[in-house]
């Protein structure tokens, strides 16, 4: 049995870690329990020495000094100071009146509104929440399917995931040692594009079947001509604006992504008081919830710092490597087998789970595979983003039930979020087919020609005389006794 553990050991810990997750243990802890469990066995066995866990205290302050991580509170309550703010409100009844002489219309409006809600807030509850509350009484009002309508705010809602500021692309970027504004840069297109899928697929249901996605009658059009592109102007200038300071600075490198969240949380501030929606009440909500959100993912990636402490201890890194390079078909293979793998561990682990546990096993051999790891990271951050409209366990669609009207059926939320969870699992395909979709524009290091490459050495006299030699040995010899 000593002997199986020895070989084995590696597997073992991961496999316990996946049993522990399915029982339902709270994610941080079933993590840092595998890693001091194991690493005293391990101990026992003779396969790690007991300075191992001196090692430990480095690794959780590694996580306290993070200045990457500080992104994540600043624009989560960023987000949450904007969805109480009114500004969802606001862009869904002005966008749905510019929309809605349209069949569709509404569904464009969600869509286009979720991503303006996702390039301010970055957080997929409040995205989610807002539009649930606003939008979706107004769509079955006017006689949308519910299936289509809950699909739509669902699917819209969870763009926050993969357009900047995301939380989870700052996590990816720390997970893979890369620059957050890259990993922002190269998620802009891919994002634009799914955006522009969601909108595709309404225009299809509009054209095959247009009873489920009607036009506004004329009655609900209350603004026309001058006055509805005032309103428009009006209602967009702000968060255009607030996208602006936060990630325009971040992408002219004027500031640093934690800089751009403080800043972004400045500006939501602001506008909640220009809109006199600032109160004391509204303050500690949000406060409370960022620092609930926060310390949760600084308890999860704690946690993973302590399994990976025993997982790297036992070569665990390097089975998971042999496992994966010697998939066939290359870096076509281990592409396709790592989504597949992400796509179904999302059905039980949300992003931040598979942020720490799978991406820095993951990561190394990417690299290794000589892939581009923003592409890598861009990549399995839109596969992660399915794990919001999973069926049963999405946390858009717990988001969406909780404020539904009682007319909507769990049922009708999850027959609607099934079609958008293929669009885009279609954008994963795309990304691998299209990779420059990520690095169009970003900025390569110079390619060197080694064979072009001269070296040139100073000029030596090997012929010095032998008295002018003795004369600077005696020069150095005599240098420390004047010192």
């Amino acid at each position: 049995m000593a002997e199986f553990m020895i070989a084995n050991m590696a597997p073992i810990i991961f496999a316990s870690m996946v049993v522990f997750l399915l029982f339902g243990f709270p994610v941080a802890f079933a993590l840092a329990a595998n890693g001091v469990v194991f690493g005293l066995i391990g101990i026992e066995l003779g396969l790690l020495t007991p300075q191992l866990f001196q090692a430990l205290p480095d690794r959780i302050f590694s996580v306290m000094a993070n200045e990457t991580l500080l992104a994540v509170p600043f624009f989560t309550f960023m987000g949450l100071v904007l969805e109480r703010s009114g500004m969802a409100e606001d862009l869904l009844d002005t966008i749905g009146q510019l929309f809605g002489p349209v069949r569709g219309g509404l569904g464009y409006a969600v869509i286009f509104v979720g991503a303006l809600l996702a390039a301010t807030t970055g957080v997929v509850a409040a995205s989610v929440i807002s539009m649930g509350l606003i939008s979706l009484p107004i769509m079955l009002r006017y006689g949308y399917d519910k299936r289509i309508a809950t699909g739509v705010i669902a699917a819209s809602g969870t763009l926050a995931q993969i357009i900047p500021p995301s939380l989870v692309l700052i996590i990816m970027a720390d997970q893979l040692g890369k620059s957050v504004g890259d990993m922002y840069a190269g998620a802009f297109i891919p994002a634009m594009v799914l955006s522009l899928l969601y909108v595709g697929y309404v225009v299809a249901i509009a054209i095959v079947k247009p009873d489920w996605v009607p036009a506004l009658p004329p009655e609900a059009r209350t603004l026309r001509g001058s006055k509805l592109a005032l309103r428009v102007i009006t209602t967009l200038l702000p968060p255009l604006l607030l996208i602006f300071l936060v990630l325009g600075t971040i992408f002219l490198g004027i500031a640093t992504p934690t800089e751009g969240g403080a800043m972004g949380a400045t500006g939501a501030l602001a506008m909640a008081i220009v809109r006199k929606r600032m109160n004391m009440t509204l303050l500690k909500q949000a406060m409370e919830s960022t620092a609930k959100l926060t310390t949760f993912v600084v308890f999860i990636l704690i946690g993973a710092r302590v399994f990976s402490l025993t997982f790297y201890g036992v070569d665990g890194h390097l089975w998971v490597e042999h496992l994966l390079v010697n998939l066939p078909g290359g870096q076509i293979g281990f592409l396709i087998v790592v989504n597949i793998l992400v796509f179904l561990l999302a059905f039980f682990l949300d992003y931040f789970e598979l942020a720490f546990i799978i991406v820095p096993l993951l990561g190394p051999v990417a690299e290794k595979m000589g892939i581009d790891l923003i592409w890598f990271g861009v990549l399995l951050g839109v596969n992660m983003q399915t794990s919001f409209l999973h069926p049963p366990f999405g946390f858009a669609l717990f988001f969406l039930r909780s404020v539904a009207p009682a007319s909507v059926k769990t049922s009708d939320i999850y027959w609607g979020a099934i079609p958008f969870v293929f669009v885009q699992l279609l954008m994963v395909s795309l990304l691998i087919a299209v990779p420059q979709m990520v690095t169009l524009g970003m900025e390569k290091p110079a390619a060197v020609n080694i064979d072009s490459v001269e070296i040139i050495l100073p000029e030596t006299n090997y012929d010095e005389p032998a008295e002018e030699a003795e004369n600077s040995e005696e020069t150095v010899n005599a240098q420390p006794q004047a010192q």
